[in-house]
This record gives structure tokens, C-alpha cells and sequence, in this order.
């Protein structure tokens, strides 16, 4: 792999993760509603499923996973669904978020935000059908898929820690009882806003 590849890459990568999807309004949501150190909790989730398909890249399964057509759809209504059940949840919500999830400990956080890019069918189109375009058949497939993987995981972390600190220093509203109605509503619709986009999404 060059170095040019390599530089092609990381840019691809930190402007598709810059672009809003699923995933940023994911962060931000868990940001407004808990804070912005919550919030990485489900960034840490998002990565650990962008890791198994960069797994799956690295054989044929990615692939086949790809060619289905009726996965493609199952996949894409599970991530809605799951989406608008979060932020319905978050909406109707009748007490602080933020105060409502700190005693139940921060293990949603983290499996919210796996399943969420796990059932994201626009990241299987990407690991499955864009990444293969940066990897050099000549030479061993599994050390770039590594050496990509590890460059995307960066580079989208860092990413999705600047969007969750930003909303994060509105976070501090929902501390105040007046304001944390008006936060979780937010929050909400962020998140049923992403399950509507993700369903409307068409495969092409």
C-alpha cells in the first residue's frame, strides 16, 4: 500500500464520518441527553461494529452479505426500527435522561450504539464495496485491511468525540428541570429523524 492510497483513504474516511448519518445523530442524541463523556460510550460501540465488517472485508463473506438484496432491506429496517424505538424512548421520556441512566450503568450505551452501525446497511455497501478499492491484490490483503481498519477507527473516533463534545455543552441544560423536557425532546427526534433517513434509503 502507498502512501497516497493510504492519504486517498483516511480523507474518504473523515469525510464520509464528517457527513451526518445514523451514527453522528446517534452520538449527538447520547450527548444532549447525557452528557459528553456518556456519549463516547456509544462511539466505542459504533467502532467495535465498523471493526467486525472490516473482519468480514478481509474475506468473501462481505460479499455475499453484499449480494443479498433481501438482507440489504432486513438489515436497513432493523437499524430503523431499533432508531425510532431509542428516540420514542428518549422523547416520551418523563424524567431527565441524563439522571434517569447514570444508576443503570453505561453497558446500553456501548450496545446501542454496536447495534445501531451493525444493522446500518450503508456500512456494509462501505466496507464491503468501497474499501476493497484501496487494497492492492499484489501484495497480502489482511496487514492493509489492518492498516486500514486502524486508520478508520482513528480517524472516526476523533470524529464522533468533536461532535459529541460539542453537543455535550448543551448537555449541561438537561440539568436544569426546566430545560430537560426541551433536551430529551431534541434528542429524540434526532434519533427518529435518523431511523426515518435510514429508512428511506435505497439500495442502488
Amino acid at each position: 500500500m502507498t502512501w497516497e492510497t493510504w492519504t486517498f483513504f483516511v480523507i474518504t474516511e473523515a469525510v464520509l464520518s464528517l457527513t451526518p448519518g445514523p451514527a453522528v445523530l446517534l452520538v449527538l442524541a447520547q450527548a444532549l441527553s447525557r452528557g459528553a463523556a456518556k456519549s463516547v460510550r456509544s462511539s466505542c460501540g459504533i467502532l467495535a461494529a465498523n471493526g467486525m465488517y472490516f473482519a468480514l472485508s478481509a474475506t468473501s463473506l462481505g460479499a455475499i452479505l453484499l449480494a443479498s438484496y433481501n438482507l440489504f432491506f432486513a438489515v436497513k429496517w432493523v437499524g430503523a426500527a431499533y432508531l425510532v424505538y431509542l428516540g420514542l424512548k428518549t422523547f416520551f421520556a418523563n424524567e431527565p435522561a441524563l439522571a434517569a441512566r447514570e444508576a443503570a450503568g453505561d453497558g446500553h450505551l456501548f450496545r446501542n450504539g454496536f447495534i445501531l452501525q451493525a444493522s446500518n446497511p450503508k456500512a456494509l455497501v462501505f466496507f464491503s464495496a468501497l474499501l476493497p478499492q484501496f487494497l492492492n491484490p499484489r501484495y497480502p490483503i489482511a496487514p492493509q485491511v489492518m492498516i486500514l481498519g486502524v486508520s478508520s477507527i482513528v480517524v472516526e473516533f476523533f470524529i464522533l468525540l468533536g461532535y459529541g463534545m460539542l453537543a455535550g455543552q448543551a448537555a449541561q441544560l438537561a440539568r436544569q428541570p426546566r430545560f430537560a423536557t426541551m433536551t430529551n425532546r431534541v434528542a429524540g427526534s434526532l434519533l427518529v429523524g435518523a431511523g426515518a433517513g435510514l429508512a428511506a434509503l435505497r439500495r442502488t
